[in-house]
């Protein structure tokens, strides 16, 4: 068996995106499923940040324009929610720039929007690390 990057924590995190999923379905707004889902990592014990404010720097200043990631999971993983009829590359941009600005090495980009629900996850190719071999669907 592979073992990926944060695979016990990515795990739990999964648990709760499929548990809101069974529950709700798609055709919801991003912020209903951003709700459920604190209410789920919650009812979890999982430890998590919510609309996480995420500096940007521009040869060493910082900018005023932030980021806004919805989640930050243990510390260490980006979870961004879509709720669209399917990601394209804007999403993944979006997302490696996330990973960019914190440093972090992964995040799970989800869709709420398509059948069945989708995961990503997404690695910072900007750090040099072996386990970041790969970015797949899981």
């Amino acid at each position: 068996m592979t073992n990926y990057l944060y695979q016990k924590e990515t795990y739990s995190i999964r648990g709760c995106l499929n548990a809101v999923y069974q529950e709700l379905g798609s055709g919801f707004l991003e912020k209903v499923y951003q709700e459920a889902l604190e209410i789920e990592f919650m009812d979890r014990g999982i430890p998590f940040k919510r609309e996480v404010k995420l500096d940007i720097s521009y040869k060493g200043r910082v900018l005023k324009q932030e980021y806004i990631a919805d989640f930050v999971c243990f510390d260490k993983i980006i979870v961004e929610l879509k709720a669209v009829s399917n990601l394209d590359e804007v999403h993944d941009a979006q997302v490696f720039n996330y990973l960019k600005a914190t440093g972090y090495d992964l995040a799970l980009l989800v869709n709420f929007g398509e059948k069945p629900l989708r995961i990503k996850r997404l690695f910072n190719f900007m750090k040099k690390s072996s386990e970041n071999s790969d970015n797949s669907v899981v």
